[in-house]
């Protein structure tokens, strides 16, 4: 019987054992999308307690709590103490056995803070302060965690109206990890609501120093941010859509459908869905010409609980998985690309798993080899994917139907410093199911080397690597 969480957890034959160890355990970490607070990496904050860095702002484990019945207050509530919400979030960790946090939980006390031990009602004390003790020292800072997980290279997720002070503090400190901004123009497009979009055109041209009069100008804005964010390092973009848009639009269209949002009108669904169209075509050529990589995180329905959403607001656990159908306009958005040789590096998430197999084969309709292998990736399994089954089901996916040879890998999508193992949960999941095609004689094992090297190695780091060029 194997050991839980051991030095070969997840690794059930002595092929992904070698695989692993020898090939992958002790790459460096390129986590190119995540949530971090820059500020934290900035003035390398120290967290409290294990509370703080665990718990708030974690919506996996406050989905958890709910579901075991914990009220609110120990969860979001400002009355109760960072102990007494971590001993509910002890007390659900039990119960949480076959969902992915009863794997990180276990990993990430044992990587960052050598317990070996369960958590559970009877251990919550002895670890909470064995864990708080650690944080106050200079290896469990922000920066200091960073250092103890080998991160070369992060992306944040950043506002093109953010000001990246943070991001320049810390290349001007000479910090040995990468912080590299990520852009995320999504308030840009946000024309839902005519009152928050003109305050934030209206931030925009403060920024940038563009006066806006029009649709034009609101682009103009948006590419002095562009080239800004180029300027700190930036090479990515990241949009987080419900469905792709690719809806046929004229500029005389989009100029008045600008004038009128910003004008304060109400737009309709059809002139929401045009204008997104002409904003994401424009974000995809900006992104062209820098050289970037664009990303596209689509399919959730996010603050389905109205009553929650108004108690706590966007981003505290109440979204889900949608079943959008998206196949004819991702085509044609790429395609209305493609067909201008505008089309720059991109990577596809899904969150509905069965979509796998249509991004997997609707990746290979856009492969360009004057950029390389791989030029449009099929990302890692995603939010709620992001887990055993999620993970083989997504590289299986992209195996038979295209070169999981090729693929970028892994990221943590976290805002948490200790959410790095999911790298090293990631690794493990990969070797354990290639290890057991050849064990089981799909893959030749006289090629293990060649395996190791050029494949598990490069989707846990090199390929990233040569792919960014960070």
């Amino acid at each position: 019987m194997k050991q839980f969480n051991d030095e070969n957890f997840l690794l059930q034959t002595p092929t992904a054992e070698r695989l692993y160890h020898d090939y992958a355990e002790h790459l460096p970490i390129i986590d190119y999308h995540c949530h971090l607070i820059p500020e934290y990496v900035a003035s390398d904050h120290k967290f409290e307690n294990l509370s703080k860095i665990w718990l708030e702002g974690d919506h996996y484990k406050w989905r958890a709590m709910r579901t075991n019945g914990v009220d609110e207050r120990y969860i979001t509530g400002k009355d109760t103490t960072d102990w007494e919400k971590f001993e509910k979030w002890a007390e659900t960790v039990p119960y949480t056995m076959r969902n992915p946090l009863y794997h990180w939980t276990h990993l990430e006390l044992k990587t960052a803070f050598g317990v070996d031990r369960l958590l559970n009602p009877s251990t919550a004390k002895e670890i909470y302060e064995k864990c708080s003790a650690m944080l106050q020292e200079p290896s469990h800072s922000a920066r200091g965690l960073m250092l103890h997980y080998n991160v070369e290279t992060v992306c944040t997720t950043d506002d093109p109206v953010d000001t990246l002070e943070y991001h320049l503090k810390v290349k001007n400190d000479g910090f040995k990890v990468k912080m590299l901004p990520t852009w995320r123009p999504d308030k840009a497009m946000a024309v839902e609501d005519p009152v928050a979009y003109r305050k934030y055109i209206d931030l925009l041209s403060s920024v940038s120093g563009v006066a806006i009069n029009n649709f034009a100008d609101v682009i103009a804005a948006l590419q002095v941010r562009h080239d800004f964010f180029e300027s700190v390092g930036c090479r990515l973009s990241d949009h987080g859509i419900e469905e792709f848009y690719a809806d046929d639009y004229t500029p005389e269209e989009i100029e008045t459908i600008f004038k009128k949002v910003y004008g304060g009108t109400e737009l309709t669904q059809a002139e929401i869905s045009k204008f997104k169209t002409a904003m994401m075509i424009e974000f995809a050529i900006m992104d062209h010409d820098s050289g970037w990589t664009q990303q596209f995180h689509y399919g959730a329905i996010r603050n389905n609980n109205s009553r929650m959403m108004t108690q706590l607001g966007p981003d505290t656990g109440f979204d889900s998985i949608g079943d959008f159908t998206v196949a004819k306009k991702m085509s044609r958005f790429l395609d209305m690309l493609a067909s201008r040789d505008k089309l720059t590096k991109t990577i596809i998430y899904n969150l509905n798993p069965r979509d796998n197999e249509l991004v997997a084969t609707m990746l290979g309709n856009f492969q360009d080899g004057r950029y390389g292998a791989g030029k449009i990736q099929f990302g890692s399994g995603w939010w709620f994917l992001d887990q055993k089954d999620g993970m083989e089901k997504q590289m299986n996916a992209l195996s038979v139907l295209g070169l999981l040879s090729r693929f970028v890998g892994m990221l943590t999508d976290s805002r948490s410093f200790l959410s790095y193992p999911r790298h090293e949960y990631f690794r493990r999941t990969l070797c354990n199911l290639v290890g057991n095609d050849i064990e089981n004689g799909l893959l030749p094992a006289s090629e293990i080397d060649f395996i190791g090297r050029e494949i598990i190695s490069k989707i846990a780091y090199g390929n990233a690597k040569e792919y960014f060029k960070f």
